[in-house]
């Protein structure tokens, strides 16, 4: 079968500075199983396939697997194909999609994306024994860590805070498995504020990544440690320039960012 594919680059601040992305179109006739194998092959950090809704208020549905796993959701892989739907459709209103934490509303300003963050499904402290262990994973000590908690809203993630955007430029991990970490350090020089995020999984570091983003910000908002609306940098020890727009309407948490398409063509399954 032949299905339209792309590759985007969501993020991005120039062309190649995001984090990329595979869509599958039309892949209501695939399996499960044949899913995978291909996000296995394409072997980016995650492949979206793009699918006839079944919610009535959705505009599309989607499923998203890394090379190893189906997510629930993920922020950059939302982005992504609900920028490639509007490219099919010429849509540029806002957008339902369904996935599986239920129906996440997108909307377009700009040439930017946005997705409205969904509810964590956990949150609360880390446990000291899950402290430590992310500790290990990071190469650090729980005397750098400023603040701690859990921000998952679908991949599992855990936060740490560390004093500054420095600190987490400087992080070398030793990965754990079946560990995901998101790190942030805010760090403010004159009227300027530095906000520095990298993400970790037990095999790579994502480029950029939405939904930890989005859970960083809930956690940050929280406690009143962020603006309304701020721009996170993310990507830098891996040569990218990305950038996460954030933006608390009093309603939503909204996570946002540049989403370019850079390849067209066909894939054959």
């Amino acid at each position: 079968m032949q299905h339209e594919y792309f590759e985007v680059d969501v993020f991005a601040t120039a062309p190649f500075s995001g984090n990329p992305l595979g869509v599958i179109t039309g892949a209501d006739s695939l399996t499960t199983a044949q899913m995978q194998k291909i996000a296995n092959w394409t072997n980016f950090s995650e492949t979206t396939f793009l699918l006839e809704p079944h919610h009535p208020e959705a505009d599309y549905r989607v499923r998203i697997f890394t090379p190893t796993e189906e997510f629930d959701f993920a922020g950059h892989p939302t982005l992504g194909t609900a920028r490639v739907f509007s490219e099919l459709t010429g849509t540029r209103r806002a957008l339902v999609q369904e996935c599986g934490v239920g129906l996440v509303h997108l909307r377009e300003e700009g040439g930017v994306y946005s997705f409205a963050t969904p509810p964590l499904r956990r949150e609360g402290a880390l446990s000291p024994e899950e402290l430590e262990e992310t500790c290990r994973f990071l190469n650090i000590t729980p005397a750098d860590v400023v603040d701690s908690g859990w921000v998952d809203n679908g991949p599992g993630w855990r936060l740490i805070q560390l004093a500054d955007a420095a600190s987490v430029r400087a992080l070398q991990p030793s990965p754990i498995p079946g560990v995901k970490v998101g790190v942030v350090g805010l760090e403010a020089s004159g009227s300027e504020t530095t906000y520095e995020v990298r993400a970790f999984t037990s095999a790579f570091e994502d480029p950029v990544t939405g939904s930890f983003n989005g859970g960083a910000a809930q956690f940050l908002r929280g406690r009143g440690l962020v603006p309304n609306t701020y721009v996170a940098a993310q990507g830098s020890q891996l040569g990218r320039a990305g950038r996460v727009h954030i933006h608390d309407d009093g309603t939503d948490i909204w996570v946002g960012g540049a989403v370019a398409i850079r390849v067209r063509g066909t894939l054959e399954s």
